[in-house]
């Protein structure tokens, strides 16, 4: 059974890189390493495996701007060809664009695919450039539809625009809330350091109210009251974060107990949240909020 999934070992990457290699260089005797570029540790890497966990497809998605993202490097094995393994990696790739809140991809298509994203609702903007002096390659590009947000996330990012001169100064922002997943963003302009990545503070802060948004709209989902406050916070940076980054709280991390706050007790959440520099964990937040029940 074809499985889909991103790399994530060594193994794993060496093994998809080596496919990009043969699929899309190697055939016209390009060296070792032109498979590679600048965005690599910050996009979002995904592959097809088949029975044997050998891979038979490859797609990437890294985002250019707060709107528009770029698919590259879409190659499928020719003896796996006609089974919709395309289709399957696009939409992963999609997919993975509107978590982001971006409302556009783009690409560059060889000529030979272009009837494939023709037929995947991407419009076919003329010539781009000719690759190795004979691929000829076409500007494509899609509008995403993006999931309307509940008034309750809509409320919180007005909230800490209001209250927090930081957050609305990152432009913080939620991308995708679903109950299960929360996913928030800010702008890179703004939070980078004289590294060119992203400054420690902003990840930081990112973070926190990321974790205590989630707090927020949980009570908000189950009717409680409460002011939050951040009790304790720690943060292990794992790698630099040279182009967009977003952060991520799931449904693992919950409130202990609800029910103290209807006794007019204090509640105490203990939330991780990730935040990732494309597909990879670049930084892991671990807080402890605690609830503290609004009187009357």
């Amino acid at each position: 059974m074809t499985q889909l999934a991103s790399p994530s070992s060594k193994d794993e990457f060496a093994r998809y890189y080596e496919f990009r290699y043969q699929q899309l260089r190697a055939p016209w005797s390009q060296p070792k390493g032109s498979e590679l570029d600048e965005f690599e540790a910050s996009s979002f890497h995904f592959m097809l495996t088949d029975d044997n966990n050998h891979i038979i497809g490859i797609a990437r998605l890294h985002q250019v701007n707060l709107q528009v993202g770029q698919v590259r490097y879409v190659a499928v094995d020719p003896n796996a060809q006609g089974q919709g393994l395309g289709r399957r990696l696009m939409a992963a790739c999609e997919q993975q664009a509107k978590a982001l809140g971006l409302s556009e991809i783009e690409l560059n298509a060889r000529e030979v695919a272009l009837n494939f994203y023709l037929a995947l609702g991407y419009q076919n903007l003329g010539q781009s450039h000719l690759l190795y002096g004979e691929i000829q390659h076409f500007s494509m590009r899609k509008s995403l539809e993006l999931p309307s947000l509940d008034r309750s996330v809509t409320q919180l990012v007005e909230t800490w625009h209001a209250t927090i001169p930081a957050s609305k100064a990152m432009a913080i922002e939620v991308t995708s809330y679903d109950r299960q997943k929360l996913v928030t963003r800010c702008d890179l302009m703004f939070n980078k350091n004289l590294h060119n990545t992203m400054f420690a503070g902003s990840i930081n802060t990112l973070a926190t109210l990321t974790g205590w948004g989630w707090v927020h709209l949980q009570l908000r989902q189950l009717g409680f009251e409460g002011d939050i406050v951040l009790a304790q916070g720690n943060i292990n940076y794992l790698a630099p974060i040279p182009h967009y980054s977003h952060a991520v709280v799931e449904k693992a991390d919950t409130i202990e107990s609800y029910q103290r706050l209807k006794d007019g007790r204090k509640a105490k959440a203990e939330i991780t949240c990730h935040v990732y520099s494309g597909s990879k964990i670049a930084a892991s937040f671990h807080g402890v909020y605690v609830v503290v029940p609004q009187k009357g």
